[in-house]
Protein backbone atom coordinates (compact mmCIF):
# COMPACT_ATOMS: atom_id res chain seq x y z
CA UNK A 1 0.00 0.00 0.00
CA UNK A 2 3.02 2.42 0.55
CA UNK A 3 4.81 3.32 -2.77
CA UNK A 4 8.53 3.82 -1.79
CA UNK A 5 11.01 6.22 -3.88
CA UNK A 6 14.48 6.62 -3.29
CA UNK A 7 14.74 9.97 -2.69
CA UNK A 8 12.84 13.42 -2.38
CA UNK A 9 13.71 13.93 -6.47
CA UNK A 10 12.10 10.65 -7.70
CA UNK A 11 9.06 10.73 -5.31
CA UNK A 12 8.39 14.35 -6.85
CA UNK A 13 8.72 13.02 -10.21
CA UNK A 14 6.15 10.34 -9.66
CA UNK A 15 3.79 12.61 -7.32
CA UNK A 16 3.58 15.79 -10.31
CA UNK A 17 3.65 13.58 -13.42
CA UNK A 18 0.28 11.80 -11.51
CA UNK A 19 -0.92 14.78 -10.49
CA UNK A 20 -0.81 16.49 -13.93
CA UNK A 21 -2.70 13.31 -15.36
CA UNK A 22 -5.77 13.95 -13.24
CA UNK A 23 -6.12 17.15 -14.09
CA UNK A 24 -5.21 16.44 -17.50
CA UNK A 25 -8.17 13.88 -17.58
CA UNK A 26 -10.42 16.37 -15.86
CA UNK A 27 -9.67 18.67 -18.35
CA UNK A 28 -10.79 16.53 -21.16
CA UNK A 29 -13.75 15.26 -19.48
CA UNK A 30 -14.96 18.34 -17.57
CA UNK A 31 -13.82 21.11 -19.21
CA UNK A 32 -12.37 22.18 -15.59
CA UNK A 33 -10.18 20.68 -12.72
CA UNK A 34 -9.68 21.61 -9.22
CA UNK A 35 -6.37 20.66 -7.20
CA UNK A 36 -6.33 20.74 -3.31
CA UNK A 37 -2.51 22.08 -2.23
CA UNK A 38 -0.85 21.66 1.38
CA UNK A 39 1.77 22.91 3.18
CA UNK A 40 4.83 21.70 4.50
CA UNK A 41 8.07 20.82 2.73
CA UNK A 42 7.00 17.67 0.56
CA UNK A 43 5.30 19.51 -2.03
CA UNK A 44 7.60 22.53 -2.89
CA UNK A 45 9.45 20.12 -5.12
CA UNK A 46 6.06 18.98 -6.96
CA UNK A 47 4.73 22.17 -7.14
CA UNK A 48 7.96 23.55 -8.81
CA UNK A 49 7.82 20.32 -11.28
CA UNK A 50 3.72 21.37 -11.98
CA UNK A 51 4.35 24.77 -12.55
CA UNK A 52 6.31 23.68 -15.97
CA UNK A 53 3.34 21.38 -17.60
CA UNK A 54 2.09 23.12 -20.34
CA UNK A 55 0.32 19.95 -21.58
CA UNK A 56 -3.31 21.92 -20.66
CA UNK A 57 -5.28 25.00 -20.00
CA UNK A 58 -4.15 26.18 -16.89
CA UNK A 59 -6.59 29.04 -17.17
CA UNK A 60 -9.50 26.36 -16.15
CA UNK A 61 -7.39 25.00 -13.18
CA UNK A 62 -8.56 26.00 -9.38
CA UNK A 63 -6.06 25.38 -6.50
CA UNK A 64 -7.48 25.56 -3.20
CA UNK A 65 -5.87 24.57 0.00
CA UNK A 66 -5.88 21.44 2.54
CA UNK A 67 -5.97 24.02 5.44
CA UNK A 68 -4.40 27.16 6.14
CA UNK A 69 -3.10 29.13 9.07
CA UNK A 70 -4.73 32.75 9.84
CA UNK A 71 -2.37 35.21 8.75
CA UNK A 72 -1.33 37.69 6.41
CA UNK A 73 -1.02 36.60 2.58
CA UNK A 74 2.29 37.81 2.74
CA UNK A 75 3.75 35.95 5.98
CA UNK A 76 6.40 33.10 5.57
CA UNK A 77 4.06 30.33 7.19
CA UNK A 78 1.30 31.05 4.86
CA UNK A 79 0.15 27.85 2.42
CA UNK A 80 -1.16 30.16 0.20
CA UNK A 81 2.06 31.80 -0.21
CA UNK A 82 3.98 28.63 -0.86
CA UNK A 83 1.42 27.85 -3.50
CA UNK A 84 1.70 31.71 -5.29
CA UNK A 85 5.89 31.31 -4.89
CA UNK A 86 6.29 27.86 -6.29
CA UNK A 87 3.02 26.62 -7.94
CA UNK A 88 1.84 29.31 -9.81
CA UNK A 89 4.39 30.54 -11.49
CA UNK A 90 4.99 29.79 -15.12
CA UNK A 91 2.80 27.92 -17.46
CA UNK A 92 0.78 27.70 -14.06
CA UNK A 93 0.75 31.00 -13.21
CA UNK A 94 -2.79 30.62 -15.01
CA UNK A 95 -4.40 28.90 -12.50
CA UNK A 96 -6.75 30.53 -10.26
CA UNK A 97 -6.04 30.02 -6.75
CA UNK A 98 -9.49 29.79 -3.71
CA UNK A 99 -7.40 30.81 -0.73
CA UNK A 100 -8.75 29.15 2.70
CA UNK A 101 -8.26 32.71 5.05
CA UNK A 102 -10.37 35.03 4.59
CA UNK A 103 -12.56 32.39 4.39
CA UNK A 104 -13.97 31.99 0.72
CA UNK A 105 -17.22 33.53 -0.73
CA UNK A 106 -20.20 30.73 0.42
CA UNK A 107 -20.30 28.27 -2.48
CA UNK A 108 -17.50 28.91 -4.04
CA UNK A 109 -15.44 25.83 -2.41
CA UNK A 110 -18.77 23.37 -2.80
CA UNK A 111 -18.37 24.62 -6.49
CA UNK A 112 -14.99 22.66 -7.14
CA UNK A 113 -15.93 19.54 -5.40
CA UNK A 114 -15.49 16.48 -6.28
CA UNK A 115 -12.01 17.84 -6.42
CA UNK A 116 -9.95 16.13 -9.08
CA UNK A 117 -6.74 15.85 -6.80
CA UNK A 118 -5.98 16.20 -3.59
CA UNK A 119 -2.22 16.78 -1.79
CA UNK A 120 -1.75 15.89 1.75
CA UNK A 121 1.45 15.66 3.79
CA UNK A 122 1.26 13.99 7.42
CA UNK A 123 2.86 15.28 10.78
CA UNK A 124 4.33 12.96 13.00
CA UNK A 125 1.34 13.22 15.57
CA UNK A 126 -1.07 11.53 12.76
CA UNK A 127 -2.61 14.93 11.92
CA UNK A 128 -3.36 15.41 8.08
CA UNK A 129 -4.23 19.19 6.75
CA UNK A 130 -5.15 20.60 10.29
CA UNK A 131 -6.97 17.70 12.14
CA UNK A 132 -4.96 18.13 14.59
CA UNK A 133 -4.74 15.68 17.47
CA UNK A 134 -5.15 17.35 20.76
CA UNK A 135 -8.23 19.59 19.03
CA UNK A 136 -11.37 19.75 21.14
CA UNK A 137 -12.84 19.92 18.06
CA UNK A 138 -11.02 17.11 16.14
CA UNK A 139 -13.99 14.48 16.42
CA UNK A 140 -16.53 17.00 15.19
CA UNK A 141 -14.35 18.15 11.95
CA UNK A 142 -13.63 14.13 11.31
CA UNK A 143 -17.57 13.60 11.04
CA UNK A 144 -19.22 16.35 10.51
CA UNK A 145 -20.43 16.99 6.60
CA UNK A 146 -19.27 20.44 6.28
CA UNK A 147 -16.59 21.41 4.55
CA UNK A 148 -14.71 23.47 6.31
CA UNK A 149 -13.77 23.97 10.06
CA UNK A 150 -11.87 26.61 12.69
CA UNK A 151 -9.03 25.35 14.63
CA UNK A 152 -7.70 27.00 17.59
CA UNK A 153 -4.17 28.82 18.20
CA UNK A 154 -1.95 26.33 20.36
CA UNK A 155 -1.66 23.53 18.12
CA UNK A 156 0.14 22.83 15.23
CA UNK A 157 3.52 24.44 14.27
CA UNK A 158 3.67 27.24 14.41
CA UNK A 159 0.82 27.22 17.19
CA UNK A 160 -0.76 29.60 15.03
CA UNK A 161 -5.61 29.95 14.35
CA UNK A 162 -6.43 27.69 11.38
CA UNK A 163 -8.51 26.85 9.14
CA UNK A 164 -9.24 23.24 7.72
CA UNK A 165 -11.02 21.36 5.39
CA UNK A 166 -12.86 18.38 7.32
CA UNK A 167 -12.42 14.69 6.47
CA UNK A 168 -15.84 14.44 4.41
CA UNK A 169 -14.58 17.45 2.40
CA UNK A 170 -11.43 15.61 1.81
CA UNK A 171 -13.06 12.69 1.14
CA UNK A 172 -14.55 13.93 -1.75
CA UNK A 173 -11.89 13.65 -4.62
CA UNK A 174 -11.04 11.42 -7.01
CA UNK A 175 -7.88 11.08 -6.51
CA UNK A 176 -5.63 11.44 -3.11
CA UNK A 177 -2.14 11.85 -2.74
CA UNK A 178 -0.03 11.20 0.50
CA UNK A 179 3.26 12.96 0.82
CA UNK A 180 5.62 11.20 3.28
CA UNK A 181 9.26 11.23 4.08
CA UNK A 182 11.48 9.42 6.90
CA UNK A 183 11.35 6.67 8.55
CA UNK A 184 9.72 7.97 12.10
CA UNK A 185 6.46 9.20 9.23
CA UNK A 186 6.73 5.55 7.63
CA UNK A 187 6.26 4.19 11.40
CA UNK A 188 3.33 6.84 11.79
CA UNK A 189 1.59 5.31 8.68
CA UNK A 190 2.56 1.53 10.02
CA UNK A 191 0.80 2.24 13.60
CA UNK A 192 -2.58 3.54 11.67
CA UNK A 193 -2.72 0.57 9.45
CA UNK A 194 -2.69 -1.38 12.42
CA UNK A 195 -5.58 0.27 13.70
CA UNK A 196 -4.11 3.02 15.84
CA UNK A 197 -7.23 5.93 15.84
CA UNK A 198 -5.07 9.11 14.06
CA UNK A 199 -6.30 11.25 11.92
CA UNK A 200 -4.26 9.61 9.18
CA UNK A 201 -5.57 6.59 10.13
CA UNK A 202 -9.22 7.88 9.51
CA UNK A 203 -7.87 8.38 5.75
CA UNK A 204 -6.30 5.68 4.41
CA UNK A 205 -8.78 3.10 6.63
CA UNK A 206 -11.62 4.82 3.95
CA UNK A 207 -13.23 3.08 0.63
CA UNK A 208 -14.78 6.58 -0.69
CA UNK A 209 -11.52 8.09 -2.29
CA UNK A 210 -9.00 6.45 -3.81
CA UNK A 211 -5.41 6.82 -1.88
CA UNK A 212 -1.75 6.64 -2.94
CA UNK A 213 0.81 6.64 -0.31
CA UNK A 214 4.25 8.19 -1.53
CA UNK A 215 7.12 7.37 0.76
CA UNK A 216 11.19 7.76 0.42
CA UNK A 217 13.56 7.23 3.15
CA UNK A 218 14.59 10.86 1.99
CA UNK A 219 14.41 13.87 4.40
CA UNK A 220 11.80 14.34 7.22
Amino acid sequence: MIETFPNGDALADAAAHAIADRLAEALRSQGRASLVATGGRSPAPIYDRLSAVTAFDWTRVVVTLSDERCVAADDPSSNARLVRDRLLTGAAAKAHLLPLWPEPEAGALAALAPFDAVMLGMGEDGHIASLIPGDPGLEAAMTTADLTRPVPAGLGKPPVARITLTLSALLNARAIFLLIAGEAKRGVIQRALAGEDLPVGRLISQSKAPIRILWTPDGG
